[in-house]
């Protein structure tokens, strides 16, 4: 049972040979999840790379206290509009409308419409490179078991047999 493919899978060739192979289905095995998109053209390989590190740096807490910072930018608007405090308490740019606008611009349109599906993008491509890396180290546990098998006469349950009967032995002769 042969654990590596020597051909990518139908479809477009890997822009690199694999570092660590392929599948028996014929997935290249990547070394960097990054390799895993399509990269025959400059636009494939542009997209692939900002997909992976818009990923890899939104999905951080930083990147999520500094939302948390720009979302509570508008609460003083909000609480002025609430007569929950006054307009003169505080500075006259966290009331003005353009800057409750461009806050709600960024919160609302930019990262929902252009973050989340760079988002998805990345991780899709994390996920294919989850799964061919398990299915190769899969491929290769089995590959290793089936030539343990064929290298110790009758596999383990032999092997065990011998070392009981060997401690047996032992055991005796004392």
């Amino acid at each position: 049972m042969s654990s590596t493919a020597t051909a990518p899978a139908a479809g477009a060739p890997p822009a690199h040979h694999p570092q660590h192979g392929y599948t028996k289905r014929g997935h290249a095995v990547h070394g960097h999840t990054k390799d895993h998109l399509p990269a025959a053209t400059g636009y494939q390989r542009f997209n692939k790379r900002a997909a992976v590190w818009i990923t890899d740096k939104v999905g951080t807490m930083t990147c999520c206290w500094l939302f948390c910072v720009l979302a509570c930018l508008s609460l003083p608007a909000v609480l002025t509009d609430a007569n929950i405090i006054p307009a003169s308490a505080l500075p006259a740019v966290l009331t003005r409308a353009s800057t409750i606008a461009l806050i709600s611009w960024v919160a609302q349109t930019f990262i929902q419409l252009v973050l989340l599906p760079a988002i998805m993008v990345g991780q899709n491509v994390q996920s294919e490179a989850a799964d061919a890396r398990a299915a190769k180290t899969f491929e290769d546990v089995e590959m290793l078991l089936d030539k343990l098998d064929m290298k110790v006469q009758g596999g383990m349950r032999q092997l065990h047999d011998e070392l009981i009967a060997a401690i047996d032995a032992i055991k005796q002769a004392t």
